[in-house]
């Protein structure tokens, strides 16, 4: 790992390990443009602690299944100092829509979960009280 100013800086094969993708993931985002690596004197790419942040934060929007436009949008605004009101008005639709797909989706999965034993049970609704918590924390955050 190298230092770059006040954080460190990565070459991609670094990168990859760290975030636990492939450098191929790592490529092919950053010929889509979702991350932009610097130079170095050697030509090398080198990614900051940003570039970590948001490839963390796009495997994260994989797992839920965000289609790419849908994650350049998202980066774009966590990026932004300025939003304009109608595209986090935007977002705050898709997301709404989005936790009610999920209400949906849990409640197809009830009669399921009531079949299991206790133990069984307790540990798939604590996964799902814990992914609330930190779902709501996050929209609170949001709204501060």
């Amino acid at each position: 790992m190298l230092r770059w100013y006040d954080g460190a800086v990565y070459r991609i094969g670094e990168l990859a390990e760290i975030a636990a993708v492939s450098k191929r993931t790592i490529d092919y985002y950053t010929s889509i443009g979702l991350l932009n690596p610097e130079r170095s004197k050697a030509n090398y790419r080198i990614y900051s602690d940003d570039s970590l942040l948001d490839l963390k934060f796009i495997e994260e929007c994989k797992e839920l299944h965000f289609p790419l436009d849908e994650i350049r949008r998202k980066l774009e605004m966590k990026k932004a100092k300025n939003i304009r009101y109608s595209e986090a008005e935007k977002q705050i639709r898709s997301l709404t829509q989005q936790m009610k797909q999920l209400d949906n989706e849990l409640s197809v999965l009830i009669p399921f979960i009531e079949s299991l034993d206790d133990f069984q049970k307790e540990t798939l609704i604590r996964k799902i009280k814990l992914q609330g918590t930190a779902l709501m924390k996050s929209l609170l955050n949001v709204t501060r």
